[in-house]
C-alpha cells in the first residue's frame, strides 16, 4: 500500500508526495498587494514538504460570485499576471500549485450579506433555476431577501466561458492546474442538484454544465497560452447531498455522487474529490465544536450584525450554528466511504479530504480509499504542518528535533471552528484557539517543523 510520502501522478504531472492542502479562503483581495498576501499564505505549506497547494475559491467573474469577503478574482488579464510570484514561490520548494475556479451563485455575498447587497442593490443575484419552494419560504418570512436572474442557455456557455478564460490566466501565470470548485453550495453544485436545478434545456443535466467547463478550460488553454491543454490536469470535487435535511426531498445522493465521478472521468477530469455536503451552507462543510470563542469575540459583532442585516438576526445565525454543532460533530476521514466507492468506479486519482487529522490513519487509508490526502482547517494552525505529517518515522531523536512527535503524529487542529467564522466578518483565516497556538508555539521550539525529517528523495 502506498504512503503519504510516495510521489504520484495527476493528469501526467508528477507530485512528490500524496499530502496536499486543501482549499482553504486565503481573504487575499484583487490589489497590488494579492501576490503577496497569496504567497505568505500558501508558501508554508510548500516549504514544509507538501506535494500540492490549492489556492482556494476564485472567483471568474469582476463582478458578483463571492461567497465571503476579500475573495480573489481572476477575471483580468494584466491583474493575474502579476501573480507570476505566488506559483513560482510554490516551485521553489519543489511543490505543484492548482488554482480553484468558483462562483457562488445563490450562495454569493449578494444574495446573504446584508451590507454587501446595500452597498450593490444592482448586482445581479446568478441562479441556475427559480429557487426551490424551501428558501422561497425564507424569502417570504424575510430570513433572505432572493432577487435571482435565472441563466438562460446562452448565459450558461458564458459562465462556462469565464471558467475558461480564469483558467487559461491561471496557466498562464505559471499555475500547474485547475480545480473546479464543485461543492459547498457554489454555482457548480446547484447545476448538479436535483433541489436547485429544474431547468428544460441541456444544463438540466448537471454534468453538461462540468463538461462545458471542462471543454472550455481545454480549448482556451491550448489557444492562449504556451502549455499543451492536455497536460495541465483539471480536477474537481462532487458533491453527495446525504447531509441535507429531512425537508428536502430532491438531493444527490451517494449513488448519484459515484455516477457522476465515473461520467467526469470520461470526459477527461484528471482527478476526484468525493465530498459530503447539504444543499445549504451549515456545518456539514466544517465539521466540529460551536466556535463559541469567536461568536462571543466583542471585535467581531458589529461586523456580523452588517452581514447578516442586524444583532438580532446574527443572533439567530449565531443559535443555527449551535444547534447544527450537535448534528455535525468532526468525524475522522467522514468522507472515506464514499470516495472508497468512487475509487472503485473509476481509475482516475481520488481524493479525500473532511476530518483526515493523523498520520497513521491516513496511510491506512491511501490505496484503499483513496489516492491522495488533503487538508484544510488544519493548515490555519500550522502552515508548516506537512514537516510533521511527513517526517522519517524512522528518524531518532538526536537526528531529528521533535522527532518524538512523529510516530503518531497528528494535526494540532481541534475542529472547534473559531478560524471560520470571522470570515464572514472579512477577517482572515488564523486559529484562535488558545492551547491551539501555544502547543504549536512549543513544536516550533522543538524544531518539529524543520524539514529535515520530511524529505524524501528530493
Amino acid at each position: 500500500m502506498p504512503t503519504l510520502r510516495e510521489p504520484i501522478e495527476i493528469g501526467g504531472l508528477e507530485l512528490p508526495n500524496r499530502l496536499y492542502r486543501a482549499p482553504l479562503l486565503e481573504c487575499a483581495g484583487t490589489d497590488e498587494e494579492t501576490a503577496d498576501r497569496l504567497a505568505a499564505e500558501l508558501e508554508p505549506a510548500a516549504a514544509s514538504g507538501a506535494g500540492l497547494v490549492f489556492q482556494g475559491a476564485t472567483i471568474v467573474r469582476s463582478d458578483g460570485g463571492c461567497a465571503a469577503p476579500g475573495m480573489t478574482r481572476f477575471a483580468d488579464d494584466e491583474f493575474v499576471a502579476g501573480l507570476e510570484s505566488v506559483p513560482e514561490a510554490i516551485h521553489d520548494h519543489g511543490g505543484r500549485i492548482f488554482c480553484q475556479l468558483a462562483h457562488g451563485g445563490l450562495r454569493s455575498m449578494e444574495v446573504w450579506h446584508a451590507g454587501y447587497r446595500s452597498e450593490r442593490p444592482d448586482l445581479d443575484q446568478l441562479a441556475v433555476s427559480e429557487p426551490p419552494w424551501q428558501l422561497r419560504t425564507l424569502d417570504r418570512l424575510g430570513v433572505i431577501e432572493f432577487s435571482p436572474r435565472v441563466l438562460d442557455t446562452a448565459a450558461v456557455e458564458e459562465l462556462a466561458a469565464d471558467f475558461g478564460r480564469a483558467a487559461a490566466r491561471a496557466v498562464d501565470a505559471g499555475y500547474d492546474g485547475i480545480h473546479i470548485a464543485g461543492a459547498n453550495m457554489g454555482i457548480v453544485q446547484q447545476f448538479l442538484s436535483p433541489f436547485y436545478n429544474r431547468r428544460s434545456d441541456r444544463f438540466a443535466d448537471g454534468v453538461c454544465f462540468l463538461e462545458a467547463v471542462h471543454d472550455e478550460i481545454r480549448e482556451r488553454v491550448g489557444a492562449e497560452t504556451d502549455r499543451d491543454p492536455s497536460a495541465v490536469p483539471i480536477v474537481t470535487k462532487v458533491p453527495s447531498e446525504r447531509p441535507a435535511p429531512r425537508i428536502v426531498r430532491r438531493h444527490l445522493t451517494d449513488d448519484d455522487a459515484v455516477s457522476i465521478c465515473a461520467r467526469l472521468e470520461a470526459i477527461g477530469f484528471d482527478a476526484l474529490v468525493p465530498v459530503r455536503t447539504s444543499v445549504t451552507w451549515d456545518m456539514s462543510i466544517v465539521r466540529g465544536a460551536y466556535p463559541k470563542r469567536s461568536w462571543s469575540d466583542p471585535q467581531f459583532q458589529q461586523a456580523y450584525a452588517d452581514a447578516f442585516g442586524s444583532r438580532w438576526r446574527a443572533g439567530i445565525v449565531k443559535l443555527l450554528n449551535r444547534v447544527q454543532a450537535r448534528r455535525f460533530g468532526s468525524e475522522p476521514g467522514w468522507n472515506a466511504d464514499l470516495a472508497r466507492r468512487v475509487r472503485d468506479r473509476v481509475d482516475v486519482p481520488v481524493m479525500l479530504e473532511g476530518g483526515l487529522r493523523e498520520r497513521d490513519h491516513i496511510d491506512g487509508l491511501l490505496g484503499d480509499a483513496c489516492d491522495l490526502a488533503g487538508m484544510a482547517r488544519p493548515f490555519y494552525a500550522e502552515p508548516e504542518l506537512p514537516a510533521r505529517l511527513l517526517a522519517d518515522r524512522t528518524a531518532s531523536e538526536s537526528e531529528s528535533p521533535g522527532a518524538s512527535d512523529v510516530e503518531g503524529v497528528a494535526a494540532l487542529c481541534e475542529d472547534c471552528n473559531n478560524c471560520t467564522v470571522p470570515q464572514v466578518a472579512g477577517a482572515s483565516g488564523v486559529c484562535r484557539t488558545p492551547s491551539v497556538v501555544e502547543r504549536r508555539g512549543e513544536l516550533e521550539r522543538a524544531g518539529a517543523y524543520d524539514r529535515d525529517g520530511a524529505r524524501d528523495s528530493e
